[in-house]
């Protein structure tokens, strides 16, 4: 069994009990939903590096990547450093985060925060929402088209705004409506996790002209960042590059710094 659908299937029944415990009507009364959410897209689109920085513990494919970091002291410097926006991994199974990381950290950032999550359900929506995000994450591969459709629909009714995720050409026939505001091609194959940023390379002429472009996984070296910048992409998701090392905000500090000096 692939890896992700290990993900799906502990998350159906986490969200099952998680939603009998604390109901939709009471995440709406939660101070989450009075914030004005911060626009992801614009900040990819007002940056001339376009790196998002990514807060992660662990991964299926990493067991500890970081354990000692203190977010709050991380996401801080992701933003002194220049990040257009933070990504914090809010599942607790398999990469032991929680959505008390993107509340304990939404107050003292001036960035967007998007809640990495594999979503199959509107009821992470309202959690995305009540935790303080300002955008979410849709995963191709494990919605339909009509599920993409009606979740982002969810999702812009409240503010939020919308990262879809694909990894290869067919899942771009899953964009669905108009309340998709960034696509973002994953470098990863899911079956293998071995990764290739000529994944990005390949799909941007498929991705339609009126998305912001990202490219995720993979990318640690500054050539990379500029090749897919001359193949047009906007924005770059990068989170075990930084989490890996000792101090993860100096090395986002140093990488963009480079970055924004090559460009």
């Amino acid at each position: 069994m692939r890896i992700l659908d290990k993900i799906v299937n502990h998350l159906k029944i986490e969200i099952e009990i998680l939603s009998e415990s604390v109901p939709i009507f009471e995440l709406e009364k939660t101070k989450g939903f009075d914030r004005k959410c911060k626009s992801l897209k614009k900040s990819i689109q007002n940056s001339k590096s376009g790196i998002i920085c990514e807060f992660k513990r662990r991964s299926p494919s990493n067991e500890n990547i970081n354990y000692t970091s203190n977010i709050k002291e991380v996401v801080k410097g992701y933003e002194k450093a220049g990040a257009v926006g933070v990504s914090i991994l809010t599942n607790k199974k398999f990469f032991d985060g929680s959505g008390i990381d993107i509340i304990n950290v939404r107050d003292s950032l001036n960035i967007p925060v998007l809640k990495k999550e594999f979503i199959i359900s509107e009821y992470q929506i309202f959690q995305a929402k009540s935790f303080g995000s300002d955008a979410i994450l849709l995963i191709a591969s494990i919605l339909t088209k009509e599920e993409i459709l009606n979740f982002s629909s969810l999702a812009k009714s409240m503010g939020l705004e919308v990262l879809l995720e694909v990894h290869s050409g067919v899942e771009l026939n899953k964009i669905a409506g108009n309340n998709i505001d960034i696509i973002g091609v994953n470098n990863r194959n899911l079956d293998t996790l071995e990764i290739d940023i000529n994944n990005s390379v390949e799909l941007y002429k498929m991705i339609p002209d009126e998305f912001v472009k990202i490219s995720e996984s993979g990318i640690s070296k500054i050539k990379s960042i500029l090749k897919l910048k001359e193949v047009g992409f906007d924005g770059f998701l990068i989170g075990e590059n930084f989490m890996k090392t000792n101090n993860p905000q100096e090395s986002a500090d140093n990488f963009i710094k480079q970055v924004e000096n090559e460009i």
